[in-house]
């Protein structure tokens, strides 16, 4: 069995960045008990904050999430300013074997990345295949997004190579059902009958079909989406889960 999350942390700040939560943020992810997290808004540095907060981390957030429990990490920096960078992170219990982030940026003032990592997880014969995503807010952007995602996919992993994308898709019309669900063979984790996601945003009263888990090669066993109090408090979006079984591996 394999358990996974992915959530949008928001750089480390509560909605509306009312308050500094990467303290509380990193006992939830603990409490989840995952074997493999995507991240998506992870801070990477921000030197104005680690002056303003005593209590900032010393470590990259990636690592301060990781420590003691996911061995193996792997951080796209994908937004650079003076002060700093973030961008997406993958979080896993099992080897990391190779990592790459991919530039998928479309307008140079919203840089955005795509993390593949390939991960030895324990009863699969091959590495897992997993993709962090965090799209573009402007469905032109996406759109290309998605184009350039499948077309990764399809140049670099063999057909049948098990495989997650899971992260922040905004893609509140579902696009990426057509455009890289289909293509590529992936099934939408939380969709029903009517292939729509779970709304996920905000996460006090999700109404938007944000974040997105989608799966190929591995059977869903259970799902969860984390909303409401506590979660609320942490960040806007809420968190997802899911549970998978190897059969047939």
């Amino acid at each position: 069995m394999l358990t996974i999350s992915t959530w949008n942390i928001h750089k480390g700040f509560s909605q509306f960045n009312r308050r500094m939560v990467v303290h509380d943020l990193r006992e939830r992810l603990r409490e989840l008990g995952s074997d493999i997290v995507f991240l998506q808004e992870v801070q990477g540095q921000h030197l104005r904050h680690a002056a303003r907060h005593a209590d900032w981390p010393a470590q990259p957030q990636h690592e301060f999430l990781a420590e003691g429990v996911w061995g193996s990490h792997a951080y796209g920096r994908n937004m650079v300013y003076d002060h700093g960078h973030h961008g997406n992170a993958i979080l896993s219990r099992y080897p990391i074997v190779s990592s790459h982030n991919q530039d998928v940026t479309h307008l140079r003032f919203e840089k955005r990345g795509l993390l593949h990592c390939a991960v030895a997880v324990p009863g699969l014969a091959a590495p897992l295949h997993c993709v962090c995503a965090h799209l573009s807010l402007l469905g032109r952007s996406r759109r290309r997004q998605f184009d350039a995602l499948a077309g990764f996919i399809e140049s670099a992993l063999p057909r049948d190579a098990p495989l997650l994308i899971a992260g922040d898709f905004n893609d509140w019309r579902n696009r990426a059902h057509d455009l890289l669900a289909v293509r590529l063979g992936l099934a939408e984790v939380f969709a029903g009958a009517d292939a729509r996601p779970s709304r996920s945003y905000p996460a006090g009263l999700p109404l938007f079909r944000l974040d997105r888990i989608y799966a190929r090669g591995l059977n869903v066993e259970a799902r969860s989406l984390h909303h409401g109090p506590p979660w609320s408090a942490i960040s806007d979006h809420a968190a997802l889960s899911a549970r998978f079984s190897f059969a047939g591996r």
